[in-house]
């Protein structure tokens, strides 16, 4: 199903030269909107009724290209599974020549007022039977494959590709940072709870106070490249972040190189973990497209 038709990137959608990342869930969760109003399980009537509509278990994206002024964006949303109680979307986000910006894949339940998955009604549960679509796309960060002594990165053969020393594989002597943050009113959503597309914002803004804390800061690192774009993640949702509550975002860095930053993401309110997951940051040029970090982007990274 067509979700977004041709949407045009507008000026405040934009955080510099490219769209904000945060755009990617908006768009996900605007999809699923419009998918759920045509099979007659519309949010407005869950909202209604005290439930917490469609809410994201396991959510998985890769971004392909960063849309910038002048492009369109289009989102295809269709079920992949369908169960008692959830359902599993992908959805294929293109620009306006039908090339692939970005791919996200995500497994939905509603929440009832006391708490709990609820089950779908039996009529949505057979409309999305009914448009069940056969694919099976490979998105979020891939695991580094890599010896237990961080000689090098493991090839498709699993032989070992020493020249290839890139990726720091030493977990211990790479970062860890924290930041915390109010949820207030722009912050939310009808459910007073915190919006999905808020998270990757706040996990934005605990990544630029390390980097200031290093010495730089994401301005004087942007120009031609666009470092530290989120491009790749998968988080598993296990609690609503609440209206007045405080946020934790607490990093782990797991692994740098040229091509990526990988982080593990612990998100909680008030002290009980919300969202855990890895998130692979990209670096890419003004057009949109990824092209390696530069040594000084990475730099604070390998300070520690």
């Amino acid at each position: 199903m067509q979700t977004i038709d041709s949407h045009p990137i507008r000026f405040g959608e934009l955080a510099g030269p490219l769209v904000h990342g945060s755009l990617f869930f908006d768009w996900e969760l605007v999809s699923t909107q419009e998918i759920t109003a045509a099979v007659g399980h519309r949010f407005q009537d869950i909202v209604a009724s005290g439930g917490i509509p469609y809410a994201p278990v396991v959510a998985s994206t890769s971004v392909h290209r960063y849309p910038t002024f002048e492009d369109t964006v289009s989102v295809e949303t269709v079920p992949i599974h369908v169960g008692d109680s959830s359902v599993e979307l992908v959805y294929e986000m293109t620009d306006g020549n039908g090339d692939p910006v970005a791919t996200g894949r995500l497994t939905h339940v509603t929440i009832a007022p006391e708490g709990g998955a609820l089950e779908l009604p039996n009529a949505t549960r057979e409309a999305y039977a009914d448009q069940l679509v056969d694919r099976d796309p490979a998105v979020g960060p891939d695991a580094p494959q890599v010896k237990a002594d961080g000689a090098g990165r493991v090839d498709e053969t699993g032989d070992v590709d020493e020249a290839d020393d890139r990726l720091e594989t030493d977990a211990d002597a790479l970062p860890t940072f924290s930041a915390s943050f109010p949820v207030r009113s722009p912050h939310i959503e009808s459910s007073e709870l915190a919006y999905f597309e808020e998270y990757p914002s706040f996990a934005d803004a605990a990544l630029e106070a390390f980097l200031e804390d290093s010495g730089t800061s994401l301005d004087a690192l942007s120009g031609e490249r666009q470092p530290f774009r989120i491009a790749d993640w998968q988080w598993e949702f296990s609690s609503p972040v609440p209206f007045e509550s405080t946020l934790r975002v607490d990093a782990d860095v797991r692994a740098v190189d040229s091509e990526a930053v990988r982080i593990e993401h612990t998100l909680s309110s008030d002290g009980t973990p919300s969202i855990e997951g890895i998130t692979e940051y990209g670096c890419f040029d003004r057009s949109g497209e990824r092209v390696p970090f530069t040594e000084d982007a990475l730099e604070p990274f390998r300070s520690v």
